[in-house]
């Protein structure tokens, strides 16, 4: 029973990008008619979001969030198609500087399984570093993403750094009524995991292309998930730092309520 509530839990955490990725496999063998491909997906994403927030599926301030990742991830694909890392070679009305507008919603598919599951399974991080160490370490993981195409790639100095600043956080979650813990870090393995395991599904419905996929689907490079390893790392530092705002907010809020 325990496993099953959990996977419950994992798959209703995954509802969005469960619709980003049938969205782009639909889309990819039936034409909506007098829509452009990447302007279609653009206008079923948005309206999933709306749906899963009227529904209650999704709270405002996770909605918040997701906007949030939106915009990093737009600004990263932006650059990253400048620079020639991949593009994205069909027509639309809804594309800035080459890149579609639906690609922001990729990453923050990312910001919404971690919401979702960190309410769901009641999640807790203990030993965290603080905001100081962690939002510099979130801050030059994400400026990496950018100058490594002038400098050396940092990323495995960055992922040692990772394992040294979080080596003592642990995450607590809750199943039912039994509580369990992992090493933060393996968490952000896991997950970073599966990310490039679902890029594999997006590159293969031609969601976006990296250079060696324009003739024949490949598949995209085991190298890649340290970059997701990386980018999960900033999604749970912006997440887990709005949470424990949150949190002490409704502490102040509950005892100024006390005292009046």
């Amino acid at each position: 029973m325990q496993l099953l509530h959990f996977g419950y839990h994992q798959a209703m955490s995954c509802l969005f990008p469960v619709a980003i990725f049938g969205t782009l496999a639909l889309s990819s063998v039936v034409e909506v008619p007098f829509f452009y491909r990447y302007d279609a997906i653009l206008l079923i994403l948005l309206a999933v979001q709306f749906l899963m927030y009227r529904s209650g599926l999704e709270t405002r301030d996770e909605l918040k969030v997701i906007g949030v990742f939106h915009g990093i991830g737009l600004l990263l694909e932006i650059y990253k198609v400048k620079m020639g890392s991949w593009s994205y070679p069909e027509p639309g009305y809804t594309k800035l500087l080459g890149v579609p507008l639906y690609s922001g919603f990729m990453y923050a598919s990312v910001a919404s399984f971690m919401c979702q599951i960190w309410r769901r399974l009641r999640m807790e991080l203990t030993g965290w570093p603080g905001l100081a160490a962690a939002g510099l370490l979130g801050g030059a993981i994400y400026l990496n993403f950018f100058t490594h195409h002038f400098i050396p790639d940092l990323r495995w100095g960055l992922t040692v750094l990772v394992l040294f600043v979080f080596w003592r956080t642990w995450i607590i979650f809750r199943v039912r009524s039994e509580t369990y813990r992992m090493p933060l870090t393996a968490a952000f393995f896991i997950v970073g995991f599966f990310i490039w395991l679902a890029e594999n599904i997006a590159t293969f419905f031609n969601a976006w292309q990296y250079p060696d996929q324009h003739h024949a689907w490949k598949l995209v490079s085991f190298g890649k998930i340290s970059s997701w390893f990386l980018l999960v790392i900033i999604s749970v530092i912006i997440v887990a730092q709005l949470k424990h705002v949150k949190a002490r907010r409704y502490i102040i809020d509950n005892e100024n309520h006390y005292h009046l």
